[in-house]
């Protein structure tokens, strides 16, 4: 056994020895400082640094919902915001259409907003105080959800500043209008009913609605909805019609279901006969070039294992579109 409880003893004074050369070490300065590691990205949207993403430089700001307490199929939305900022920060800052790279600061990412299980009710109501303190700010709003019920938060906030010159673009494959669903009119199938009640509503992409919802549509003599049949021809003509039913200031609304499920599956309730990518795209830019867009939010994304498609597609998507209003407002950093 001595010689046992003698290793033991060689073995804490080789760890004595070497600790003292460690300490000299560190007393010598010769040392590595944390501004000599490398990180991966901030988990931010884009993964942009914190010089570059700081509130108070920001024109834009991105909001996470994770809320999705009213889905009526599969659930998970709550995982949509996460994924899409993680996805996001394997996005190339270049785009291509732009022939630059349109935001490499100027965006921050606030933290997560927190759900009120007191209901439905309370956490819109949460949601449009964190939007209306952004835009007070003379910030630009992105909301990432959660399920669709959300949108009507930013909406509502963003109409004490806009007025009757706000008008909501929607992509959906769902018309979302009825007056309520398993007893709670703020549902996600009844957050465009909520919608219209409060600005004009263009609807693209609606391929499934019930008959309560149709006989609205008939008794209101609600005209704008672009129905996914009159799109499947590859006939852009359409994109006209929205054009001229918006407003000066627009919102946009765009629950991932509108895209067709062979390149969004990921979602809460798909729906086949989509959008695809270019024809999504060339609506988004029309509008963003041709109007004052004052916000908008991307929902509905419900991740699958395995699938990081999904969440890269609604991720680039916002880049896009975050690109194109930099641009149009004039916020791209020029390099020096």
């Amino acid at each position: 056994m001595k010689h046992i409880e003698f290793a033991r003893k060689a073995d804490a004074i080789v760890a004595v020895c070497a600790i003292m050369q460690l300490t000299n070490k560190f007393s010598r300065g010769n040392y590595m400082s944390l501004d000599s590691v490398h990180f991966k990205a901030s988990f931010s949207f884009l993964g942009l640094s914190e010089e570059d993403s700081r509130y108070e430089d920001a024109k834009a700001v991105i909001l996470s919902a994770p809320y999705d307490s009213t889905t009526s199929y599969r659930a998970g939305t709550r995982e949509g915001p996460a994924a899409i900022i993680a996805a996001s920060r394997q996005v190339e800052l270049f785009d291509l259409d732009l022939q630059c790279e349109p935001v490499t600061a100027g965006v921050h990412t606030l933290p997560e907003l927190e759900p009120d299980m007191r209901g439905p009710e309370a956490t819109l109501d949460n949601i449009e105080n964190a939007v209306r303190a952004v835009v007070n700010d003379g910030k630009f709003p992105i909301l990432l959800g959660g399920e669709h019920s959300v949108t009507t938060a930013p909406i509502k906030a963003l109409k004490e500043k806009y007025g009757d010159s706000l008008s909501v673009l929607q992509l959906d494959a769902h018309s979302d209008l009825r007056d309520s669903y398993e007893n709670t009119p703020f549902s996600h199938a009844s957050v465009m009913r909520r919608v219209y009640d409060l600005a004009k509503i263009t609807q693209v992409g609606i391929r499934n609605t019930c008959r309560s919802e149709m006989e609205f549509i008939k008794k209101v003599g609600h005209d704008g909805i672009i129905w996914a049949s009159e799109m499947a021809d590859g006939n852009m003509a359409w994109v006209d019609r929205v054009m001229k039913r918006l407003g000066d200031n627009v919102y946009i609304t765009i629950d991932l279901d509108a895209f067709d499920p062979s390149i969004m599956p990921a979602v809460g309730t798909p729906e086949p006969g989509g959008m695809l990518w270019y024809q999504t795209l060339h609506l988004l830019n029309r509008v963003i070039d041709e109007r004052n867009v004052v916000g908008f939010d991307v929902v509905e994304l419900c991740p699958l294992p395995g699938n990081i498609a999904s969440d890269f597609l609604a991720a680039k998507l916002v880049f896009k579109m975050l690109g194109r209003v930099f641009k149009k407002n004039g916020w791209i950093v020029e390099e020096s």
